[in-house]
């Protein structure tokens, strides 16, 4: 697809997916969504999926994107929990984990005791008063705040829910601090997703639903970037749009016009 950034015309060379609500419902895939990445490998369009989903460990996410027959790689599934993993090793910090039971495999060799920093994702009903105070008294004696996702909300089976945005900020209000973001709309994902792929930054395209952290985090980020109308989409969301960026009627529309260089 033939993109305008800042006086230049960038051809895709590379694709990045969201999941919930534009490859997977659930555990069902959306209508195009099998298509649409055998139509990607048909065109040697390399691509990963980026998620902030933080209710499944990346082991457990996979699967799923297997029995619903959307085949990738490991290596092609990107999840904010890696990153986070990687800056707590760096940095030498023990986490409180405020996560959903589901992810805490993913920090399984992580040492949490006596912890000096604080990591949120979805906890679901994990987001407790006494739980959200414990990490507010951590971060109030000066661990840095890690934050999964910065997405308001989710939507599964039809419904919506509350997903870790709002908890993050609250916490950032609560303690005076800012969280160190892990996953969308941060441009640290974005960008280590594009080190992946070995493209340059602005030939690179994240497809999603969500018009704040999947187009609006790209964007920012220095990426192109397409809204589909499926998952959190609702009606309006294309006037909060980012200049350069485009609409499709859903995940397989979305990559047979970068395929198709429209």
């Amino acid at each position: 697809m033939l993109e305008h950034r800042e006086g230049q015309v960038m051809r895709v060379q590379a694709v990045l997916l969201d999941i919930g609500g534009v490859l997977l419902d659930g555990d069902e895939p959306l209508p195009g969504a099998r298509d649409a990445l055998e139509r990607l490998r048909a065109a040697n369009l390399p691509f990963l999926l980026l998620t902030n989903t933080t209710r499944a460990a990346r082991a457990a996410l996979w699967a799923r994107l297997d029995a619903a027959g959307l085949t990738v790689r490991q290596d092609q599934l990107l999840t904010p929990s890696v990153l986070a993993q990687a800056w707590l090793a760096r940095e030498q910090h023990r986490p409180m984990l405020l996560v959903h039971p589901g992810l805490r495999a993913d920090f399984a060799t992580v040492d949490e005791a006596q912890p000096n920093a604080v990591v949120v994702g979805d906890a679901g009903d994990g987001f407790s008063y006494a739980a959200l105070n414990a990490a507010f008294r951590l971060l109030m004696r000066g661990a840095p705040l890690l934050s999964l996702s910065g997405s308001r909300y989710f939507r599964e089976g039809g419904e919506l829910f509350m997903d870790a945005g709002p908890f993050v900020r609250l916490l950032e209000a609560a303690a005076g601090c800012e969280a160190v973001q892990m996953g969308k709309p941060g441009a640290t994902f974005f960008h280590h997703a594009v080190e992946c792929l070995g493209v340059p930054l602005a030939s690179v395209r994240m497809i999603g639903d969500d018009v704040e952290s999947d187009v609006r985090g790209a964007h920012e980020a220095g990426l192109q970037a397409t809204l589909v109308q499926t998952g959190k989409y609702h009606a309006g969301d294309e006037r909060r749009l980012p200049a350069g960026a485009c609409m499709a009627l859903n995940v397989l529309e979305a990559v047979e016009r970068i395929v198709a260089g429209d």
